[in-house]
Order: C-alpha cells, then sequence, then structure tokens
C-alpha cells in the first residue's frame, strides 16, 4: 500500500514532467529520473544497510518487522514508479490530445483519460512490484526482519533443516501464484 501511495504520484509526476508530458520539465524530470534510477540500482541487501540511520529515525530500531517495512517500501516505491511511468507512457497521445482540446487540466487529463486508460498496465506493475516485495520481504529475514525469511535463515540454513527450508520455498511459491493469479484476473476484467 505504502509503495502504491509513494510510487503512483511519483509516476505522475515523471509522466507529466518528461519530453511529451503536459508540463514538461526538462531539469525536474532528469534529476528525478536519475536519483530514481541511481537509488534502483542499490541491490536491496545493500539499501537495507543503508537505511538503517532512517529506518532508525522513522520507527525507533533496525531489527524487526517494521524496520523491514522502511527499506521495502521504499524499493516498492522506486520500482513502481518506473514501471506506472511506463504504463502511462503508453496511452495514446491523440486521448490526451483529445482531452487538451476539450480544455481539460492536467489533474483532469490524468484523473480521467491517463489513468484508466493505462489502469490494466498499472495492476499489472503492482502485481509484479508485489511478488518482488515477497522476494525483498524474505531476503530482510537476512537483517532480523522476521517473516519467512528468519525462519529460513534461521533454520532453513543456520540449523542446516532442509525439509523446512523447502517448505518455506513452497510456501512462497504459492504466495506469488496467488498474487500472480489474481492479478492477472483483475487485468483481463480492466482490459478494454
Amino acid at each position: 500500500i505504502i509503495a502504491i501511495l509513494g510510487g503512483l504520484p511519483l509516476a505522475i509526476y515523471l509522466t507529466l514532467t518528461s519530453n511529451k508530458g503536459l508540463k514538461a520539465n526538462r531539469f525536474a524530470y532528469g534529476t528525478t529520473g536519475f536519483l530514481l534510477n541511481a537509488a534502483r540500482s542499490i541491490p536491496y541487501i545493500i539499501l537495507m544497510v543503508l537505511m538503517m540511520p532512517i529506518t532508525r529515525l522513522l520507527v525507533g530500531t533496525t531489527i524487526g518487522v517494521w524496520a523491514a517495512t522502511v527499506p521495502l517500501a521504499i524499493a516498492g516505491i522506486l520500482l513502481l514508479a518506473r514501471l506506472i511511468e511506463d504504463a502511462l507512457r503508453q496511452v495514446n497521445y491523440g486521448l490526451v490530445e483529445v482531452g487538451l482540446a476539450s480544455g481539460a487540466t492536467a489533474f483532469q487529463i490524468v484523473k480521467t483519460i491517463l489513468i484508466p486508460e493505462a489502469l490494466p498496465m498499472i495492476i499489472s506493475s503492482i502485481t509484479t512490484v508485489i511478488v518482488n516485495l515477497i522476494g525483498f520481504s524474505a531476503m530482510a529475514g537476512a537483517v532480523g526482519g522476521g517473516g519467512l525469511g528468519d525462519l529460513a535463515i534461521r533454520y532453513g540454513y543456520q540449523r542446516y533443516e532442509l525439509e523446512l527450508l523447502c517448505y518455506i520455498v513452497v510456501v512462497l511459491v504459492m504466495m506469488v501464484q496467488i498474487v500472480q493469479v489474481t492479478g492477472n484476473a483483475l487485468v483481463k476484467k480492466f482490459m478494454k
């Protein structure tokens, strides 16, 4: 939810300030895009470590479920912003021109043209990010983030209990499959 709340506005901002955007601003787009790409290039396990001071500031600790939420949310926002930006860019520009010719504001065009037209791709993007976050959350167990990753590290790896490790992998695969099937069904429902 945090990734959607942060990623969607950031994607809209990037779309509006891009070269063909309604509020084209080369400097704003270039700066934001550079920072976004730079942050996205950091591997998740390193991002967790780099964000420890910010995590401690926000949630008061660097270990546990709440501490794992901060880097997970940031990783989700960064990934989702780029995926939704791509989805918004694929909307036929002729529809945007019709909105402009009708006197619509940038906000109205985003609300009534861009988002509804890109909705199937946005849902697909959200599905992809959720699947990635499931993998990232398992990785968060390596730094005391709790959950399945913690079980996999503490019992499956450190105690060499391969049977438990296999169960955890099966649960993760099932979670991903449920998310993917649900996402695909929603995309099909909203496809025009």
